[in-house]
């Protein structure tokens, strides 16, 4: 699945990291984080951190990153939010 089929579907995919970037992804933050902190997995914590930047939030961020084993970026948001679905989808 491409970033633009994941942004296209109709609704939230199954796994919850996807769940949580498809639902950044409609501008849903709640659901978004809710969904990411729904499991305890490296690709959640990724999705978490995404989301925590989103916010503004960089300690928070920071906290998730390391969690999920990734530097802090530094690109764009929409670039992080792709890449992210590349490597999840």
């Amino acid at each position: 699945m491409t970033p633009e089929e994941l942004a296209a579907l109709p609704e939230p995919p199954a796994a919850p990291a996807l769940a949580a970037l498809w639902w950044a992804r409609q501008d849903a933050w709640d659901a978004a984080h809710e969904r990411a902190q729904s499991t305890d997995t490296a690709d959640a914590a990724w999705v978490h951190a995404y989301l925590h930047r989103v916010e503004g939030d960089m300690d928070n961020a920071g906290y998730w990153y390391a969690r999920a084993g990734k530097p802090v970026p530094s690109d764009a948001l929409d670039e992080e939010w792709r890449r992210i679905a590349v490597a999840l989808a």
